[in-house]
């Protein structure tokens, strides 16, 4: 995929990242994401998973605006994102991945029924319709997370194929 194309699709990403659909990213699209999930799994914000859902949110804004807010405005326009994904992100998708994992780590832990650190494809379909996956799709998703067909989405595999995602040349992972 030559940078033209790469471009493109990383534009097309930036949808899924910009919650409101006001034309940037902004801290309040994290937040906002995290109170959907927490909505959806009825988990009170004020709980201890609650908050460290928001704490994720914010580390995963910060991580985020460092990388592209090139202008300081704590918004983040299409162009500012699309530079910084391809400028950044392509080169190092494991730091990528690793200013997401606060916020997929507190996800998993409001969206799996137990205790355990591990998502089944149901949640994990239910998680990623809240985050913007279209429900048509959603289940689709779950079932690639879980390749080996065991019933369980470790972190490690949710932050790796969201790093993938965004910072790989195949058009649809």
């Amino acid at each position: 995929m030559d940078r033209a194309e790469y471009e493109r699709k990383i534009s097309r990403r930036f949808a899924t990242f910009d919650q409101d659909g006001n034309g940037f990213i902004s801290r309040e699209d994290f937040h906002a994401a995290a109170a959907a999930l927490l909505k959806e799994f009825d988990k009170p914000a004020r709980s201890i998973q609650g908050q460290a859902l928001h704490e994720g949110a914010e580390a995963f804004w910060q991580g985020m605006a460092g990388i592209a807010d090139r202008d300081g405005d704590q918004r983040i326009t299409r162009d500012e994102f699309v530079n910084g994904a391809v400028k950044r992100l392509r080169d190092n998708p494991g730091r990528f991945a690793e200013i997401a994992r606060p916020f997929f780590h507190a996800a998993i832990a409001v969206a799996h029924s137990d205790a355990g650190s591990e998502l089944t494809p149901e949640e994990a379909a239910r998680v990623a319709r809240i985050l913007g996956v279209p429900e048509d799709i959603s289940g689709k998703v779950a079932a690639v997370l879980d390749a080996d067909g065991d019933g369980r989405i470790t972190e490690d595999q949710v932050v790796s194929a969201f790093a993938a995602y965004y910072t790989t040349d195949e058009p649809d992972v």
